[in-house]
């Protein structure tokens, strides 16, 4: 584990001197703890929390209050790790105003060291006046989830030329506005390297090959914690966590039914004296009692 949090600048001079970024989501506390002792170099609150938290079918449905609430887990448990969060659907197509009010909680409230939005040149007066105010941003073009409704699901993007012209000049737009790096999503790896090259931002890639600075992926995805697992083209598992969650609840199910669980090394015993009193003398020294007090009342009526 790296104790030395990364900065923009070291971000920076990473792609200079080609050194890989690495990049996971994080949605809690443990989840966030865990990928930073693996020395992962930033953690993305992802808005897909609606997808493999809450259970949502697309991340257009996640709040503000969603993100700033488990942004604020995730900093509880990578103190040491640079944290991006996520701003959700709508929160900052508006007024700058309301753009950097949302944008305010994310960092105060969700102690977040930067924010990411979704878009290219569309939103980059958001993006100047954020980074103008002091909000460091990730840009994220290529397929873009907040958007699926209007793309029509989830599409490669950059599979012709008009598309990757539109992609090149989103990301130097982005890099223009101040983004400090740019996700691309779901980008042909050839568009995909070419706007790499053509940047001097990083650009972290999710399903967009080779040729970018960096690579992200969802901890779920990693681990394979989900129920169904739906397998990814563009995703490489390392471990299989959900099979072993299912395979532990499964036997204590098994042993709590047959009553092998709780067995003698689970249970805590009291003195002799106190199970004596409940179970053993117990009754014999209530009916004394009961015996001594009618005594006691026989005398007083005389």
């Amino acid at each position: 584990m790296n104790n030395q949090r990364l900065t923009i600048p070291k971000l920076k001079k990473m792609k200079q001197d080609r050194i890989p970024v690495t990049m996971i989501t994080a949605y809690d506390f443990p989840s966030a703890k865990l990928a930073e002792e693996a020395g992962v170099d930033i953690i993305l609150v992802g808005d897909s929390l609606g997808n493999v938290v809450l259970g949502y079918e697309t991340t257009v449905p996640v709040t503000l209050d969603d993100m700033v609430y488990h942004s604020r887990a995730v900093a509880r448990g990578a103190q040491h790790t640079f944290i991006v969060t996520d701003l959700p659907f709508l929160t900052y197509h508006g007024s700058i105003d309301q753009t950097l009010r949302n944008a305010a909680r994310i960092m105060q409230e969700g102690h977040a060291n930067a924010v990411k939005m979704e878009g290219g040149a569309d939103i980059c007066l958001a993006v100047d006046a954020c980074v103008k105010a002091g909000v460091p941003v990730l840009g994220h073009i290529g397929l873009t989830p907040q958007s699926v409704n209007r793309i029509g699901g989830y599409r490669i993007q950059g599979k012709d030329e008009q598309d990757a012209k539109r992609l090149l000049e989103d990301a130097k737009a982005l890099e223009r506005a101040g983004a400090f790096a740019v996700v691309l999503e779901l980008v042909t790896e050839q568009v995909a390297e070419y706007i790499s090259r053509e940047l001097t931002i990083p650009t972290i890639g999710i399903g967009a090959g080779r040729g970018c600075d960096g690579q992200v992926l969802v901890f779920h995805d990693v681990v394979r914690y989900a129920s169904p697992y739906y397998e990814k083209r563009f995703v490489k598992t390392y471990a299989d966590v959900g099979g072993i969650i299912r395979q532990g609840i499964s036997q204590y199910v098994k042993e709590v039914k047959d009553r092998s669980f709780p067995a003698e090394d689970h249970v805590f015993a009291a003195a002799d004296t106190v199970a004596e009193s409940l179970y053993g003398g117990g009754g014999n020294h209530a009916n004394e009692e009961t015996a001594n007090s009618g005594e006691r009342g026989a005398h007083t009526t005389k």
